[in-house]
C-alpha cells in the first residue's frame, strides 16, 4: 500500500485530548461531525489543511498518549489524515489506530518539515520526502497489521473474513 500526501508537522507528546478535545468527544458519537475539531487545540486549521486531498500527520515522540478511547484515530481518519508518522507512539493509541484502519509508522521525523510532499510505502518500509529527495526507512508492519489496514481495520476484517483469518 503506497500513500502520497503533504506533511502537517507537530512536536512531541501529542496526547489524545489534543487530537480530539474532551469538550467534543463526549458530546457526540458522530466522527464526521467531530473531525472538524481534530487537532484544533494545537492547530485550529488542521481540518482545513488536511481535508482537501489528505495529509500525513507528522510528529515527534510519544504520539497519542492519554486515554484509551478509539475516538482519536477515528477522528483523524474522518479528517482525511492518511497516516500518522512519529518517532514513537503510545501503545494503546498505536493499536487503536491499526484496529480502526489508520496507518501509523514509527520512523525518524526530524528531517521532515511542515508542507513537505511525502510518499509512504507501508509494505516496503520506505518513506520518501519528495520535496527534499530523501528516503527514510522504517520497519514494515507485521503481516497481520498490514492485513488489518488493507481490510479497513479490525471490524471490517471480521466482516470480510467472518473471523480473524489472514490471507
Amino acid at each position: 500500500m503506497t500513500i502520497a500526501a503533504r506533511a502537517i508537522k507537530f512536536g512531541d507528546d501529542i496526547n489524545t485530548d489534543y487530537i480530539i478535545s474532551g469538550k467534543h468527544k463526549f458530546k457526540s458519537n458522530d466522527m464526521v461531525a467531530m473531525a472538524v475539531h481534530a487537532m484544533e487545540d494545537v492547530d485550529p486549521h488542521y481540518y482545513e489543511k488536511a481535508k482537501p486531498e489528505g495529509a500525513f500527520l507528522v510528529a515527534g515522540s510519544n504520539f497519542g498518549m492519554g486515554s484509551s478511547r478509539e475516538q482519536a484515530p477515528l477522528v483523524l481518519i474522518h479528517s482525511n489524515t492518511k497516516a500518522v508518522l512519529a518517532k514513537s507512539f503510545a501503545r494503546i493509541f498505536y493499536r487503536n489506530a491499526i484496529n480502526t484502519g489508520l496507518p501509523v509508522v514509527e520512523c525518524d521525523t526530524d528531517l521532515i518539515d511542515d508542507g513537505d510532499e511525502l510518499t509512504l510505502d507501508l509494505e516496503g518500509g520506505v518513506l520518501v520526502d519528495v520535496t527534499k529527495g530523501i528516503t527514510i526507512p522504517f520497519p514494515p508492519l507485521p503481516p497481520v497489521m498490514a492485513q488489518l489496514l488493507a481490510d479497513g481495520g479490525l471490524v471490517e476484517h471480521f466482516k470480510k473474513h467472518g473471523g480473524f483469518a489472514l490471507d
